[in-house]
């Protein structure tokens, strides 16, 4: 299956361009961003990281180091060592992922990607806050993510959602979200890299400039991998005075679509 992105007005692929010219962009931070910065806050005296943002990055394609292939762009791997420690039946699990990814990546079947991997999908997402909780809207397939702030914990028994369940709070200016009650239907990336649904997802947003937010997110889900692991990328909020969220529409095609197309 494949599917047909409607046209983003935010220029996504754009962006891969600018990422193979600028390290920065390709997963490593602005070398000129200093070390202490002093976000603007919110009414209720919240870091204010609300706006319009994007990742410059090829981890759609691959969260680790990869060269160039047919559709495929060369990049930098967002993952911290890139190494990600899967357990051995798992490796051979990820490798026959690989070479069946272009039916069996849940993404050509327009599902919903998961955490974090509709963080650094080639389009923008926006960040709106309010005093109980956070909200998240992503251009892609027009999902919509709440962030619940306002100290409750996750809800009882294990729940097969598709972007899990998110309970945040502040560590600092850092917006710190826990993730879990997460499918296993969702892929981190198009190269096969997957997780179970015992996957355990730690968030960090660290805003580090005016328009940049450092990403983290530690994986952790001892059914696949034999200890966490971690990526991380910059965040560049979109400036454009007409910026917004466009119309996002995924069309999967059946074999039968793909074999009449050959």
């Amino acid at each position: 299956m494949e599917h047909v992105p409607a046209r983003s007005g935010a220029a996504p692929f754009a962006a891969i361009g600018l990422c193979l010219g600028l390290a920065a962009a390709c997963g490593q931070p602005p070398a000129d961003v200093p070390d202490a910065y002093a976000p603007p806050r919110t009414a209720d005296g919240q870091p204010d990281l609300q706006g319009v943002w994007q990742a410059l990055n090829t981890a759609a394609w691959d969260i680790q180091d990869h060269s160039a292939s047919a559709g495929v762009p060369a990049g930098q791997g967002v993952v911290d060592g890139n190494e990600i420690p899967y357990q051995p039946w798992a490796l051979e699990q990820k490798r026959l992922n690989f070479e069946n990814r272009a039916t069996a990546d849940p993404e050509t079947q327009c599902y919903m990607p998961g955490v974090p991997r509709i963080t650094y999908m080639p389009y923008p997402f926006q960040i709106l806050q309010f005093a109980d909780r956070i909200l998240i809207l992503y251009e892609y397939i027009h999902v919509t993510r709440t962030i619940y702030m306002d100290g409750t914990p996750h809800p009882e028994g294990h729940i097969d959602f598709w972007m899990g369940d998110s309970r945040g709070h502040w560590e600092g200016d850092t917006l710190v979200v826990d993730v879990i009650h997460f499918n296993d239907r969702t892929w981190f990336d198009r190269a096969g890299n997957f997780h179970s649904e015992a996957l355990h997802v730690v968030e960090r947003y660290t805003p580090t400039g005016p328009d940049h937010l450092h990403y983290e997110a530690t994986i952790e889900d001892p059914k696949v991998f034999t200890r966490p692991w971690t990526m991380s990328m910059p965040l560049y909020r979109r400036q454009e005075a007409d910026i917004q969220l466009l119309e996002y529409e995924c069309y999967a095609y059946s074999e039968s679509e793909l074999a009449a197309d050959r």
